[in-house]
């Protein structure tokens, strides 16, 4: 009786530790971003022609915010900000920069043999990320897709800033390019099954251009995309036993048009015959440009949904929080028909008021976030939030502390249907297309563009009854204008790049 009183007790112990081991470990973290996905792409955000079934069931199984913010309205940026925290007027990286200075870095057949021309500027060696305070708190840590922080051979690789382990394009000019001639697997080249077709190669001279056949060389052997894909898997799975997080930072949808044929017919079905794309400003020539910018969401869609159901077959979705987001608004060129699809529904659309620009259609992002058993199932939130907040909110789940002197605040509460800190205002600046900043304080959006041509008036929106922002109320609300200016100039420091720096605001 004794013996099996003995046996009992080991066994009850066994199983306690076991369960002891299983609550306090720590959950795993994705961060699927998309490239260029607009707010009105998505069809749990109102898309109506293009099958996003696998975000819907995210936002189903999870929250949907409505109010949440990328930190730039462009692609390398809004990415420094997500990864340390800080907005525009505090980061080091505030616009695209291409690093210029090295030699012809726009020539891709050139970039593509030397890899001191691939890439953009380096982020600092002391630059701390959310890599770095994960690594820190036990994670395995992983990107996969697009960086566009640091080139290579340089201090700003992945693997030098948080990353266990990389495999995507460097370069966010390579990624001009679904079938690239490489990728990268940490610090080496992993050549690609492509032949080399630089962005700008255009329709032979004598080609159909209502022949699909004559399109035949912009879509080759290795999607990227998939080859992308598969990494993140594997990663998954090596890495099932362990908690880690994946920064999984697709090229997709951003343009160049291409996509796998399957997901293409898919979508030429559904909307018929259309007029070709023949191509301009750099992008790829295509016979279906409305069902293959369809194919290139649906096949996003397809990854995610792959990612949950790998998940739940090694038996970790419920110890995984996913959240999904795009860097910044969608585009309005390289065949691209916005209008068709309403990319940026309920905001203006197209040029000067999506991607590149402060105003509502080129900073608000689809926000999702699944915590099975810890987000409420088919919650919604109108929390304001920005991309500067991701860095507290992901050390805050990771339970690992957040540097000091970042912008963001964690919004886990929120996701855990708790009170919350709401932000005073949020913040951006941004050095190109000829300067702008802008503030989001509760209902009110201020807007300052065109700050190159000497102009520092503030435009003044409502966005509560005026969400197209449409009508400037700055004569009628000279309080609110004068706070907000005032928001711009405490919130802005200098850049420490010139190629980032403001003269008209005093920068020297």
């Amino acid at each position: 009786m004794r013996h099996l009183f003995s046996i009992l007790l080991v066994t009850v112990l066994i199983c306690g530790c076991k369960n002891s081991e299983e609550t306090n470990k720590k959950p795993n973290i994705i961060y699927f971003l998309a490239d260029d996905l607009g707010y009105g792409e998505v069809g749990i955000y109102g898309q109506e022609k293009i099958q996003t079934p696998n975000m819907d069931a995210l936002a189903k199984n999870g929250m949907l915010f409505t109010q949440h913010y990328s930190g730039a309205p462009v692609c390398a940026p809004a990415r420094y900000m997500f990864l340390t925290g800080k907005h525009s007027g505090h980061a080091y990286i505030r616009g695209n920069d291409e690093w210029n200075e090295r030699g012809n870095v726009w020539d891709y057949a050139a970039v593509s043999e030397d890899p001191s021309l691939e890439g953009q500027r380096p982020i600092p060696n002391n630059t701390i990320t959310i890599g770095h305070q994960l690594q820190k708190a036990g994670y395995k840590t992983g990107l996969f897709g697009k960086w566009g922080l640091g080139a290579p051979e340089s201090d700003g690789i992945p693997t030098l800033q948080g990353f266990d382990y990389f495999y995507g394009y460097n370069c966010q000019r390579q990624a001009h390019n679904l079938y690239p001639p490489h990728l990268w697997e940490n610090t080496e080249k992993d050549i690609l099954n492509n032949e080399l077709v630089p962005p700008r190669t255009k329709l032979d001279s004598l080609a159909d251009p209502f022949d699909e056949a004559s399109y035949a060389k912009y879509n080759q052997t290795d999607y990227a995309p998939e080859r992308i894909h598969k990494k993140a898997i594997d990663f998954i799975t090596k890495n099932k036993d362990s908690a880690f997080f994946m920064y999984y930072a697709s090229p997709l949808p951003h343009l160049p048009l291409q996509a796998p044929k399957k997901f293409v017919d898919k979508y030429r079905k559904l909307f018929g015959d259309e007029e070709p794309y023949i191509g301009d400003k750099g992008y790829f020539p295509n016979r279906y440009p409305r069902a293959t910018y369809a194919a290139m969401i649906d096949y996003l869609d397809y990854q995610l949904g792959d990612l949950v159901k790998n998940l739940k077959e090694l038996g970790i979705y419920e110890d995984t929080v996913i959240i999904l987001s795009s860097d910044n608004g969608p585009t309005y060129t390289g065949g691209v028909d916005f209008e068709f699809f309403e990319s940026s529904k309920p905001f203006s659309n197209g040029y000067g008021k999506t991607k590149g620009y402060t105003y509502e259609g080129g900073i608000r992002v689809p926000l999702i976030a699944s915590w099975p058993n810890k987000i409420k199932a088919g919650s919604t939130s109108e929390h304001i939030s920005a991309f500067y907040d991701m860095m507290p909110t992901i050390c805050d789940i990771a339970e690992v502390e957040s540097p000091e002197n970042i912008d963001g605040l964690s919004f886990k509460p929120v996701l855990l249907g708790e009170q919350q800190q709401p932000h005073e205002f949020l913040y951006w600046e941004f050095p190109s297309y000829k300067g702008q900043q802008a503030v989001r304080l509760g209902k009110w959006k201020g807007i300052r563009k065109n700050i190159f041509d000497g102009n520092l008036d503030i435009e003044l929106y409502d966005l509560e009854n005026d969400i197209l922002e449409q009508n400037n109320l700055a004569v009628q609300h000279p309080d609110i204008v004068e706070r907000i200016a005032k928001i711009m100039i405490q919130e802005h420091e200098p850049a420490e790049n010139k190629r980032f720096k403001f003269e008209q605001l005093g920068d020297k």
